[in-house]
This record gives C-alpha cells, sequence and structure tokens, in this order.
C-alpha cells in the first residue's frame, strides 16, 4: 500500500486550521475587554489565496461564529465591552473578508484582460505580417506582369522578335523565384530560424532588381541608368531581403514619375564605397519631389501617398537596412526629384 502524501496546498490550509484554534482560545481565556478575535483577519487573509470564493465566505462564518461562541463561554470580564469587541470583530472579519475577495476578483480581472492584450497583439501582428508579405510578394508579382506582357507584345510583333521575347520570358522566371524566395523566407521567421547570413555582391543584386524592373521600366518609357562602383567590398546579409529593398526604392522611384513627361523619365541606381567604408546604393529621380506631408511622414507605418498602396514599403525597406547595421535615408536630387540612399557596412567576406 501507498504511504500517503500530503499535498502542498495541505500544509497551508493546516496552518490556517491552526490559527483559528488559536483565536479561538485565546479569545475564549481572556477578559472580554480584550478584542482578541480580531486576529480572524489573519486566516481570512491567508485563505483569499487558497480557497475558492464559497469556501471563504464559508470559513469567514465560521469565524463570526466562533465569535460569538467565545464571547458566551468567556465569564470575566465587562460584558458591555465584550459586546462593543463583538461588534468590532465581527465587522472586521466581514471587511476582511469582502476586501479580500475583491482583490482576487481584480487579480483575476487583471490576469483576464492582459491575456486578451495578447490575443489582439498576436492578432494585430498576424495582421501586419500577413500585409507585410502581401507587400514584398507583390514586387515580384508586378514584374512578373509586367515582363509576361512585353513578352506577348514582342511575340505579337511582325515579325516577332523571338530574342527579346525570351528575354522576358526569362524575367517572368526571375521574378517567380524571387516570389518564392520570398515566401520562403517568410516561413524561416515564422519558424523562427535564424535570418540568412552569406556574402553579398551589391552590384549583382543592384543588376538583378534592376533586370526584374525592366518590364516596368520599357512600359513607363523611363531611361535607367546604372552607375556601379568596380571593386566594392560585399557586405553579409541576407540576400532577399537586401533585393526587396532595392527593388522596393526602384519602384517607388518608378512611381514618382508618373506624373512626369515620359520623354524626360530618369532614374538612376548607382553604388559607391564611402572612405569610412559603407557602400553606398542610391536612387535618384527626376520626379516632382516630396511634399511638406510626405517629409513628415515618410516613415510612418501604413501612411502612403499613393492610391492602392499600403504604407508598408519604406517601413519595411527601413527595418531590413537597420537589421543589417545600415542606414537609410533620403536627399533632393539636384535639379528636381528625390534620392534614397541605402548605407550598408563593407565586409572582407569572412
Amino acid at each position: 500500500m501507498q504511504p500517503h502524501r500530503t499535498g502542498p496546498r495541505a500544509w497551508p490550509k493546516a496552518i490556517i486550521a491552526a490559527t483559528i484554534l488559536t483565536v479561538f482560545v485565546s479569545d475564549t481565556v481572556t477578559d472580554l475587554e480584550i478584542a482578541a478575535a480580531v486576529f480572524y483577519v489573519v486566516p481570512i487573509l491567508m485563505s483569499v489565496r487558497l480557497l475558492n470564493r464559497r469556501d471563504v465566505i464559508l470559513l469567514a462564518a465560521t469565524c463570526v461564529a466562533l465569535t460569538i461562541l467565545s464571547s458566551v463561554l468567556t465569564a470575566s470580564g465587562s460584558r458591555e465591552a465584550g459586546l462593543i469587541n463583538l461588534a468590532i470583530s465581527t465587522a472586521a472579519i466581514i471587511v476582511t473578508t469582502y476586501l479580500g475577495l475583491r482583490m482576487i476578483a481584480s487579480e483575476a480581472a487583471y490576469h483576464e484582460a492582459r491575456a486578451q492584450l495578447l490575443r489582439l497583439s498576436r492578432i494585430s501582428n498576424l495582421g501586419e505580417l500577413v500585409t507585410s508579405i502581401a507587400h514584398e510578394v507583390n514586387q515580384p508579382l508586378a514584374a512578373v506582369t509586367a515582363s509576361a506582357g512585353a513578352c506577348r507584345r514582342w511575340l505579337d510583333a511582325d515579325p516577332p522578335n523571338i530574342a527579346k521575347a525570351h528575354e522576358s520570358a526569362g524575367r517572368v522566371v526571375d521574378a517567380a523565384n524571387l516570389a518564392s524566395e520570398v515566401i520562403a523566407r517568410v516561413r524561416r521567421l515564422s519558424r523562427r530560424h535564424a535570418p540568412l547570413r552569406e556574402p553579398i555582391a551589391i552590384n549583382t543584386v543592384i543588376t538583378e532588381c534592376a533586370a526584374l524592373a525592366q518590364g516596368e521600366v520599357e512600359r513607363s518609357g523611363t531611361t535607367l541608368v546604372l552607375d556601379l562602383k568596380s571593386n566594392l567590398p560585399v557586405i553579409v546579409g541576407d540576400r532577399v531581403q537586401i533585393q526587396q529593398v532595392v527593388s522596393n526604392l526602384l519602384l517607388n522611384a518608378l512611381e514618382a514619375l508618373e506624373t512626369v513627361d515620359p520623354a524626360t523619365r530618369t532614374i538612376e541606381v548607382s553604388s559607391r564605397l564611402q572612405v569610412d567604408g559603407m557602400i553606398v546604393i542610391a536612387c535618384a529621380d527626376n520626379g516632382n519631389g516630396l511634399g511638406k506631408e510626405a517629409r513628415e511622414r515618410l516613415w510612418e507605418p501604413f501612411w502612403t501617398s499613393k492610391e492602392g498602396g499600403t504604407g508598408l514599403g519604406l517601413t519595411i525597406s527601413q527595418t531590413i537596412v537597420e537589421d543589417h547595421n545600415g542606414q537609410l535615408d533620403y536627399l533632393d536630387t539636384p535639379g528636381g526629384g528625390t534620392t534614397f540612399r541605402v548605407l550598408l557596412p563593407g565586409s572582407n567576406g569572412e
């Protein structure tokens, strides 16, 4: 037969019972002028965290009954003083019980409200994650649409330009692969995998992004100029994330030129190395520049001046750049327009 083991809650209950017994004996053997029964508040305060509401009320009623019984059994002392002390002790027991139960109820309500806030926070974070995914995937999908449209136009030409169509089809494949990589990265994040860290040749990333945007560049009649300095050190980070930043800046520049005469639309993407070892990626357009409200709210999440925009592009880009120990800022392009700059620390590739 297994020996009986006292549970962890049995000892506190035994202490409560012993305390009640001690108070009862003390209240009975002392004079009526001594209100020893007020010490029943001690076991009541102990019980509010151990017992349920019904048992705490039952315990308080027992303490009141024992107080009355002690008053009857006590023979010495002034009966008038005994009645006053009886009323004081009974009131102390009732008030302590009420306040103790209110305190426990308030704590329970606090924990429930906190749990509810945590649930709402998770839902909010999920919504932001979904919006972020939609924004990031939208860029390669837009490139797929533009390149596929260009491919159809080359094939519909008379005679068909097979070489150009082949190039456009290649950009469709590249953009689709990028969308797949974005989804794969989000899946890694959702599984709490560490982000990829690998040496990245920044000029290669810029060239890839320019190729993905080529269909949209041709459709809008924009001139895209690449000014990439050679022999740049590599950066260490997540290639897909850096590609997303460059692609976002390119698409933002294209959208900034929508109100500009197509014959004069120009975007220049450049790379260079600063003396402090930071690699600078600059995307300059000759649009109308940023308005006052845009300058004030540019980095504000979910704010956008574009119809149908999410307002997350620059926010996501800024977060990515800062995660790579870099900086994202903007300048006015000489002659009109805006230049966004990404500054990232170079590495020796080790």
